[in-house]
């Protein structure tokens, strides 16, 4: 079994983390504004992620030498490990219902700010209680500003929203009256005449000059997507963004109880779950209850989408292969931090929430996300951007050792210094 032993190690686990963590929800986000549904997406997407936990399983958790404080991932099929099983299998809920409501937040919010707000609780609440979890081995004074600086961030990305949005309406009355003018009827079969069905992900498309940024691009973009969230109220993406944020939150500190047993759950002389053994059972739950919901949504859509089926989900293979990309990078990039946090602590991984500057790329570049907004849109997003890369070094710069301070040594004294052990 691998193990990353060095602080340098974990840092490069977060680093690679970052990036997949960073790409995966735009290409779930350029399928949804392709118009494929997000029920049949998010069913692909489960698919591989749960493979890639598969695959963390039998490779890194099986290969090598193995001893009986930590035995490989076959070893540790048989032992009586439930309770650390159970934490782990609820930390892969978490994601799976957090993961399911970031998909419909992305369309009502955008790419760019939905992740900065979602990741942003995700660093306040779960890095919180990974510090105390893990023992302190993260230095606080440096730990908790950052915590600060994701907070900022997430007070001006609900800002930069609700500029954008207002400058999105500004663009779309300034249509409505260009089309008065004209004696044209504005309706939604008269606009789509105008502009020819390309996709919308490339930042150049046009039809009829239809540029990034403008009315005719945002009514393009209305026609072609999924989710419908033209004349929704902006309330409704906001509370879906934090609703997902409050459950993302929780996978984490689940995920860290399930590998060090912070509360002594397991019996005497039971080895802690490995991380690959945990993140097998993560995925596992990640994929039951993913599977479960969505193909009820196939039946009983919700915010108004079609209606489908199972068999017209097998049948779509549109954008398919997009989606399965999307599910492998969730996977490695959740692998690749839940490494990185065995080594220097969960609450220095949590780091990796800096993966919406990765986002906010694919969002301006793919999407033409923020073109043609007003100066006071461009200001609010540029302090947000800042204020979270700010927080990301600071974090990064948290990191600690677990062996320095003992968490991880023993079997049954884990968390002596934590006041959210139980006594």
């Amino acid at each position: 079994m691998y193990v990353v032993e060095t602080k340098e190690g974990a840092i490069a686990c977060m680093v690679l983390s970052l990036f997949c963590l960073g790409t995966f929800p735009a290409l779930l986000t350029l399928l949804e504004r392709r118009g494929r549904l997000p029920q049949h997406t998010f069913l692909d997407y489960t698919i591989t992620n749960f493979l890639a936990a598969v695959i963390f399983a039998l490779t890194l958790g099986q290969f090598g030498k193995s001893s009986p404080d930590r035995p490989n991932f076959i070893q540790q099929l048989s032992q009586d490990n439930w309770p650390s099983v159970l934490f782990a299998m609820a930390g892969g809920v978490a994601l799976s219902i957090g993961n399911l409501s970031s998909q419909y937040a992305w369309a009502f919010v955008g790419l760019s700010v939905a992740e900065v707000i979602i990741c942003s609780i995700i660093v306040i609440l779960g890095s919180t209680v990974n510090y105390f979890l893990d023992g302190k081995i993260n230095r606080a004074e440096i730990l908790f500003p950052g915590v600060a600086c994701f907070l900022i961030a997430v007070c001006l990305g609900s800002a930069v929203h609700s500029s954008n949005t207002a400058d999105n309406k500004a663009k779309l009355e300034r249509l409505s009256a260009n089309l008065k003018k004209e004696s044209k009827e504005i309706d939604a079969s008269t606009i789509s005449s105008r502009v020819e069905s390309k996709d919308l992900e490339n930042a150049d498309c046009s039809s009829r000059n239809a540029k990034a940024g403008t009315a005719d691009f945002l009514v393009q973009l209305e026609n072609r997507r999924s989710i419908k969230v033209s004349g929704k109220s902006t309330l409704i993406g906001l509370c879906i963004t934090f609703f997902a944020g409050v459950c993302l939150s929780l996978f984490s500190p689940a995920f860290n109880l399930a590998t060090n047993d912070q509360w002594h759950t397991l019996k005497e002389g039971v080895p802690r779950l490995t991380v690959y053994t945990a993140f097998f059972y993560f995925g596992t739950s990640f994929f039951v209850i993913a599977v479960v919901l969505n193909v009820v949504f196939l039946y009983r859509p919700i915010l108004n989408l079609p209606k489908t089926s199972f068999k017209a989900y097998l049948n779509d293979w549109n954008g398919r292969g997009w989606a399965f990309l999307a599910g492998f990078l969730c996977g490695f990039g959740n692998g690749l931090e839940f490494m990185g946090g065995q080594a220097a602590g969960y609450a220095a991984a949590d780091s990796v929430e800096a993966f919406p500057l990765v986002s906010t790329f694919w969002g301006i570049v793919l999407f033409g996300e923020y073109r043609r907004s007003s100066r006071k849109t461009y200001v609010l997003l540029g302090g947000m951007l800042f204020m979270f890369a700010a927080a990301v070094v600071v974090l990064m710069a948290s990191s600690g050792h677990r062996h320095e301070r003992g968490v991880g040594k023993s079997l049954g004294k884990s968390c002596e210094s934590t006041n959210l052990c139980a006594n």
